[in-house]
């Protein structure tokens, strides 16, 4: 009963007992995810250089870091302190990424790009899920936007519709030869 009672005296639309050190460890787990992202769509613009492959991902890359922009100020509104380590953690584990073994040791592999797209893309997904679970607080939390969730989200959308198309597109010309 006691339990309930000061439940009830917290203000409204705000995060509960465990719930806001939960979120706090989410959102620091999401923007490791973003940082590992932003590096890694940067790195792919950059090595493919002027190729159709780089022009394509050139805005996704923007966007990505965008969005991990926007994650940190949602952060900042909800009072989620940045975890630096998580975002050290992220970077050097994209970093690590770029080690694996990709059937060549001088050049780059056609592999290495769809293995690449594969990972920007199931990075987009995890953001994408990460938008929809703020969004659902948003209707109870008046510090989260609405609306700028469903931007986010219907961004996030467009960025997985053009990255399963570069990766289906890469798939082929990795295994087809063409």
């Amino acid at each position: 009963m006691s339990d309930r009672l000061s439940s009830e005296t917290r203000p409204p639309g705000r995060l509960r007992g465990d719930g806001s050190a939960l979120l706090g460890v989410y959102l620091n787990d999401h923007l490791a995810g973003a940082t590992a992202g932003t590096d890694r769509a940067g790195y792919m613009v950059r090595s493919h250089g002027d190729s159709a492959l780089a022009e394509a991902l050139r805005p996704i890359a923007t966007e990505i870091a965008e969005d991990r922009a926007s994650l940190i100020g949602i952060m900042r509104r909800l009072g989620v302190p940045v975890r630096h380590y998580k975002v050290y953690a992220g970077r050097t584990a994209e970093r690590l990424g770029r080690l694996k073994s990709n059937g060549r040791l001088v050049r780059r592999s056609p592999l290495s790009t769809l293995w690449e797209l594969e990972g920007l893309l199931l990075g987009v997904e995890g953001k994408a899920a990460g938008w929809e679970t703020l969004r659902l607080l948003a209707d109870t939390d008046e510090r989260i936007d609405p609306r700028l969730l469903d931007d986010l989200l219907e961004r996030a959308r467009r960025q997985h519709a053009t990255l399963e198309r570069l990766r289906r597109e890469q798939a082929v010309a990795t295994f087809q030869g063409t």
